[in-house]
């Protein structure tokens, strides 16, 4: 079987680089192998599979927000070099998505190099003697986690498309499973991983996990990832379990929580999601929805600025530039305490306990200057506000489409120009068709 995308480079995306906030150390580049580590690995070499990981966390995330930020029209992505953001994303005329185009193929490869990575580190750290038990078990909960989590975005792209999970021999690659299958394998591997953490201890260093960056903190991470999959597979009680155990807190502050880190030191990379306000020529805007629906006094209008001009292209307008990402620095949100608490919301709902479902609500409201909810009391109109506060909180954050998917609400999308669609899915990239 030839060995496809997902693992096209053998080239370990780790070995690339170390870093602990933004100063980097690179290993020896030439002579490093996956044999090297697999062997009998040191603290080090360890290390630097973590922080390698991290690295190529970060890869094509841009692309990954702007595809479902733009198919679940929370904004317009105009680029005079890729008119393929205005027409194969929103589907324009006869346009589709295609299995080969670089809006699947990218960031499908570059979730799955980091699978690959997590699988080398699991391996590397299970056959070494250099290291304790208690050492090991921090790696494999690590491992393990990040893991989850990639699968979980490509997952996101292709929906019942499905995703593969076992990729860990390359000539032997697993099937591809269905989406609930998937979301059952994820979080199984999250459940796997605290069972790692407990009793672990980390010596190895992350960036943006500060304040999480020991094994009970890892632990309570891994937690907030199980409550999105809880929520994505309706087990709105498993969900509440998950946030018991996270770093959930309905009195801290929103943006409590683990980030995708950048750096402006030699070999490391700035947030590619970042384009300055008023820009022409390569320009990132917000829905004209996203101003037209949100509520007066609300300051999350400040996620989409006023532009000078307004910016258009191919029949697609906005005078509002997204701005979430203030700087080439400014890290993006793994997973934070803003949507734990739209999680609590959620799952409170669902399962009737409507006085716990607008506590939430309210602690939204309230942290964005508005008034407490006074609408209907009843799981109808408390979802719909409940999906609203995601929509605002959440916002480019790679949330809407989802979310709007799975209550089966793609069609309430806008659609802005004739025949444009509104799709549910990326097919499987080409390579992946067997």
């Amino acid at each position: 079987m030839k060995k496809n995308i997902i693992l096209a480079a053998l080239i370990l995306v780790s070995l690339s680089s170390f870093f602990v906030s933004c100063k980097k150390d690179y290993g020896n580049l030439n002579n490093a192998t996956v044999e090297d580590f697999l062997k009998n690995a040191s603290k080090s070499d360890l290390n630097n599979l973590v922080s390698g990981t991290e690295a190529g966390m970060r890869n094509q995330l841009a692309l990954y927000l702007d595809d479902v930020g733009v198919i679940g029209r929370e904004g317009y992505r105009f680029s005079n070099a890729e008119p393929r953001y205005v027409t194969d994303l929103p589907g324009a005329n006869n346009a589709t998505l295609s299995n080969s185009n670089f809006y699947i193929t990218n960031p499908w490869s570059a979730r799955y190099r980091v699978v690959k990575n997590c699988n080398v580190l699991l391996q590397a750290a299970a056959n070494s003697s250099l290291i304790s038990e208690a050492k090991k078990k921090g790696y494999a909960g690590f491992a393990r986690t990040i893991k989850a989590y990639q699968l979980l975005i490509n997952l996101n792209l292709t929906d019942t498309n499905g995703i593969r999970v076992d990729v860990a021999d390359p000539d032997n690659l697993g099937k591809f499973v269905t989406y609930n299958d998937g979301l059952a394998a994820i979080a199984s591997l999250l459940d796997s991983a605290v069972n790692d953490l407990s009793g672990a201890t980390v010596v190895f260093p992350l960036a943006g996990f500060n304040g999480f960056n020991d094994a009970a903190g890892l632990a309570k991470f891994n937690r907030a990832l199980a409550a999105r999959v809880a929520v994505y597979r309706q087990d709105w009680q498993g969900a509440l379990t998950a946030l018991s155990q996270s770093f959930f807190d309905l009195n801290k502050d929103f943006y409590l929580g683990v980030f995708h880190v950048f750096g402006t030191g030699s070999g490391d990379q700035l947030n590619p999601v970042f384009i300055p306000q008023n820009q022409t020529g390569e320009v990132r805007v917000a829905h004209p929805t996203y101003a037209r629906d949100i509520e007066a006094g609300d300051d999350r209008i400040n996620k989409a600025t006023l532009r000078t001009t307004t910016a258009s292209l191919s029949g697609l307008a906005s005078n509002r530039d997204i701005w979430v990402y203030t700087s080439s620095t400014a890290p993006v949100p793994i997973v934070r305490n803003e949507e734990l608490i739209l999680i609590y919301a959620e799952a409170n709902i669902q399962l009737n306990n409507f006085s716990e479902g607008i506590k939430a609500i309210n602690t939204i409201r309230k942290g964005h200057q508005l008034a407490n909810y006074t609408g209907a009391q009843t799981k109808a109109a408390l979802i719909n506000e409940m999906l609203k506060q995601r929509r605002y909180s959440l916002f480019y954050e790679g949330h809407r489409w989802i979310d709007m998917r799975r209550y089966d609400r793609l069609g309430e999308l806008p659609v802005d120009r004739q025949g444009d669609d509104v799709w549910k899915a990326f097919p499987r990239p080409f390579t992946e068709q067997y």
